[in-house]
């Protein structure tokens, strides 16, 4: 069966994930990235240092944004995210900072998780160097679900 995700469902598919692709343009070329991002019910959120996608929101802040799920060919779900970035800056970037990892934080696995497959003395891994240097949020404008779902035969 094909349907379309009610707002609840499409919530909920935001809220689950982290990992989406963005898409922006500059006018003559489409530009798609994937990114880590955190939904809060009213805002998506993200961090970046200066590069091309930077470049571009800048210039054309109007995006669109993707996140889905699959179990398989014949069953997933597809979120599409119309809205505008926008460029935070000192406390909106700081909350931003913290609604974002107190998400993407939790799915890091610390090396002494296994330490049998890493050497503390050497390998140095400083969540610091995660912090990028620009928060943003995407304002969104419009909301729309798919979903295809079949049941398994046994």
């Amino acid at each position: 069966m094909l349907g379309e995700l009610t707002e609840p469902q499409i919530k909920n598919l935001l809220s689950s994930q982290v990992l989406g692709r963005l898409a922006c343009s500059d006018g003559n070329q489409p530009y798609i990235i994937p990114l880590t991002y955190t939904y809060n019910g009213e805002y998506l959120y993200g961090q970046t240092n200066e590069g091309e996608k930077l470049k571009i929101l800048r210039k054309n802040p109007k995006v669109c944004f993707e996140v889905d799920t699959m179990t398989d060919m014949a069953n997933w779900q597809s979120v599409l995210v119309y809205g505008t970035f926008q460029e935070l800056s000192d406390e909106e970037a700081e909350k931003a900072r913290g609604i974002l990892f107190s998400k993407i934080f939790l799915l890091m696995t610390s090396s002494t998780v296994h330490v049998h497959e890493h050497d503390e003395k050497t390998e140095d891994l400083d969540d610091s160097a995660r912090i990028k240097q620009i928060m943003y949020r995407i304002h969104i404008e419009k909301m729309t679900g798919r979903f295809e779902k079949r049941h398994q035969k046994s």
